[in-house]
């Protein structure tokens, strides 16, 4: 493979009377090179910096094409014309790092003496006397066969149909060092890329495991979200309709953070809803057969704290098991409040486990808000907790609304709190009793 390490002019030249302008055609290199990134950063640091162009002035832009492209294997980057008359042609080696632009400046011009003067760009190869022996066969012109230099290395140098010529050198030490650098450079931009699109695609497919229909209740409104702190996290949250008028609110948060967080997510979600069969008449039974299963399919230091209640729509009764998770709080039309605190320890951890099973009365203007830690841990700039007296009062603030707006004004009063970057998943469920 051969790699241009080119030093020339800028993509610049100018019209006859010798003023100097940037060719505006070299945009089309840009959007046409793929391999080019335009944002990314090398070392999440730095802009992102290479050669683009390499201006190389020739009489004739077709033969000098073919001699590029035919003679010497090089690829064509771009080949267009403009009304104006303009054409821009461009051609880059086998490895595309650098392009050389093939600029057939007119008669007249100052460029136009810069045809065939081009001296100072250099291509590297592995292997110099493969490549001048393939070159020669194809009828390149070289000034001499490939000579040992003092400072190790080996190189010979070519010309284009108009003259311009060209230094091919062979690896020595030095060489070999920066190719080694610019491909770990290279690779470790090309895994952060396919690191960020495996993320996306996990990112798409975990927003799928969230609830994608609502279920319809009489005396019931409700809402959820979840916000996690990177592409994906480990805060689960469910609504699971069970039939005969029940329906099922899930909350769980999932220990660690990240993949392995969300993994365990799926694990879980996929356990509630396989068992959610017997959660209607037998809930400790099904919460039983969840822990169970997440104890054998994760390792031994994982765990989930998790909030499961079953609602009656006819009777507007709740029955819930706290599996050491975030007391959720019910705020009673009248404004008092009450706390539905943990009946079990968390899931995962233990094969013998056991919970209890409560319940509790709803009615009209009754509203039920749980959430996991994100919301209460979320801290400002002076590192001040968001903490539950907040969560309460604005709660209470919004009491009257709808469970989306309530939702949404929570999450809204948690940004205006936080603003910075988020450090936790967030999530957060509110249901109202409308009978």
């Amino acid at each position: 493979m051969i790699l241009n390490h080119a030093i020339g002019a800028a993509v610049i030249h100018g019209p006859a009377n010798g003023a100097a302008r940037f060719d505006p055609a070299c945009g089309n290199i840009i959007s046409r090179m793929k391999n080019l990134p335009s944002d990314e950063f090398l070392d999440r640091k730095d802009p992102y910096l290479r050669m683009l162009c390499v201006n190389v002035f020739v009489r004739d832009q077709d033969k000098s094409l073919r001699f590029y492209v035919d003679q010497l294997g090089f690829a064509v980057v771009i080949d267009e014309s403009y009304e104006s008359g303009g054409r821009w042609v461009a051609v880059a080696p086998p490895d595309g790092n650098t392009v050389l632009a093939l600029v057939a400046p007119t008669r007249k011009s100052e460029e136009y003496k810069l045809i065939g003067r081009s001296r100072h760009a250099v291509f590297v190869t592995e292997d110099v006397i493969t490549k001048y022996d393939e070159w020669r066969k194809h009828g390149v012109r070289f000034h001499h066969p490939p000579q040992t230099t003092l400072w190790g290395g080996i190189f010979t140098r070519f010309d284009d149909l108009d003259g311009n010529s060209f230094a091919l050198v062979g690896r020595d030490a030095f060489v070999r060092e920066i190719e080694a650098e610019r491909r770990a450079a290279a690779e470790k931009l090309e895994a952060e890329r396919r690191t960020a699109q495996e993320l996306e695609i996990a990112k798409r497919v975990q927003a799928r495991l969230f609830p994608q229909t609502l279920p319809p209740l009489k005396t019931l409104e409700y809402a959820g979200i979840c916000l996690p702190a990177r592409e994906v996290g480990g805060d689960y949250y469910d609504f699971l309709n069970l039939g005969r008028d029940r329906f099922g609110l899930v909350i769980a948060d999932i220990s660690g953070k990240g993949i392995g967080a969300a993994l365990l997510m799926a694990n879980l979600q996929a356990n509630l809803r396989s068992q959610s069969a017997i959660a209607l008449d037998q809930p400790e039974r099904f919460l039983h057969s969840v822990n169970q299963l997440f104890c054998e399919n994760t390792t031994d230091s994982a765990y989930a704290t998790l909030f499961f209640a079953e609602y009656d729509d006819r009777a507007m009764r709740l029955r819930y098991a706290n599996c050491g998770h975030y007391s959720p709080l019910l705020l009673r039309a009248d404004k008092t409040l009450e706390r539905l605190d943990s009946t079990c320890t968390v899931l995962g951890l233990f094969q013998q486990w056991d919970c209890e099973i409560r319940e509790c009365q709803l009615f009209a203007g009754d509203t039920v808000v749980l959430y996991t830690d994100g919301v209460t841990e979320s801290f400002n700039i002076s590192g001040e907790e968001f903490g539950e007296p907040r969560l309460i009062e604005g709660l209470q603030q919004n009491r009257e609304r709808s469970s989306g707006a309530l939702l949404t004004a929570i999450i809204d009063e948690l940004r205006q709190f936080s603003p910075r970057e988020q450090h936790d998943d967030i999530t957060l469920i509110v249901a109202k009793c409308t009978a």
